[in-house]
């Protein structure tokens, strides 16, 4: 323990997650085939974007937004916790775990938002489609997502100073696989109302508020769309917002539905860990898949590259 005026802070923490989980190496297997292909994934997306005019339009300032935080977050994270448990390596520095706390929870908020932003330019898409290119510029979705960041950047930093103004007197034992905000100020033997107040600010902030806005998005759009007289309209409407409403699905259903069975009901910490743990990991592998698969853009410009790709190679060897 060291003492900082007032505050006890220990030198390291203790990170309890997957206690006593029987073939647990699979799993961490599993996350690290899991972390492969998701740089591999948004790595190649992020690649096809930048090298393909076509797609610098805002639409795809918003996917390469997400990919890139997709690559952060899982890099944050995944290395990390098959370093931790993989070779049992569970202690971890005081420093070194607000840190983790605070890129994990950063580029997850980021996806949360991006998912807003996406939102956003399917409503203005569907709804003011005379509107759209002088709404949707790229002028005004570097500043929306930009600002996304610098709120984000500035509350998880607020939640790591609160955390630097506890006292940790008695357990440095973190009952999660991460450095997670909950777990971590739950420890403190001190007052904790400022941490409780902060996490149920970001709370609201990356879930409830995007949650509340997507939906109130989608029944813009169901509205805009019951109007439509022509049924290809309709199917042609949805179709773009597809990929979208699957990336949503993907993001918010698992966290909302282990913190709700978390609430109701008793769950295994291991099973809770594991949830919680495929929560953050699996949508950075699918989101890259599903925009590479599900729109057509993408595919041409993919065809393209090849294309390009196919002509360089005949040049060099003529």
């Amino acid at each position: 323990m060291t003492f900082n005026s007032t505050f006890v802070r220990p030198a390291k923490f203790y990170l309890a997650g997957f206690y006593n989980m029987p073939h647990d190496k699979y799993y961490y297997v599993f996350l690290c085939f899991v972390y492969i292909m998701t740089v591999l994934g948004n790595g190649f997306l992020l690649s096809v974007i930048y090298l393909v005019k076509t797609l610098h339009t805002p639409k795809y300032i918003i996917v390469f937004n997400l990919a890139f935080t997709d690559l952060c977050g899982s890099t944050a994270l995944i290395p990390k916790l098959l370093d931790t448990f993989l070779f049992n390596r569970r202690y971890i520095v005081y420093e070194a775990c607000l840190t983790y706390m605070f890129f994990v929870l950063l580029f997850g908020g980021l996806q949360s938002w991006t998912l807003v932003t996406m939102a956003y330019d399917r409503l203005i898409a569907i709804c003011f489609p005379l509107s759209y290119h002088s709404i949707i510029t790229t002028k005004s979705i570097v500043a929306i997502l930009l600002s996304s960041w610098i709120i984000l950047i500035a509350v998880i930093a607020i939640l790591a100073v609160f955390i630097n103004r506890l006292s940790f007197c008695a357990s440095i034992e973190i009952k999660t696989f991460f450095c997670d905000h909950g777990p971590i100020y739950q420890l403190a033997c001190n007052d904790i109302s400022y941490s409780y107040n902060m996490a149920a600010v970001a709370l609201i902030l990356i879930i409830c508020i995007p949650l509340i806005i997507i939906s109130g998005s989608y029944v813009c759009i169901s509205i805009a769309l019951a109007r439509t007289t022509s049924r290809e309209e309709r199917l042609r409407a949805l179709k773009t917002c597809t990929s979208h409403l699957i990336l949503v699905a993907l993001f918010f259903l698992p966290f909302v539905g282990t913190n709700i069975a978390v609430l109701t009901s008793y769950i295994h910490p291991n099973a809770r860990n594991i949830n919680s743990s495929l929560t953050y990991t699996v949508p950075p592998l699918l989101n890259p898949i599903i925009y590479s698969l599900k729109t057509e853009e993408v595919r041409n410009a993919i065809r393209r590259l090849c294309k390009r790709d196919k002509l360089n190679q005949i040049a060099m060897k003529s």
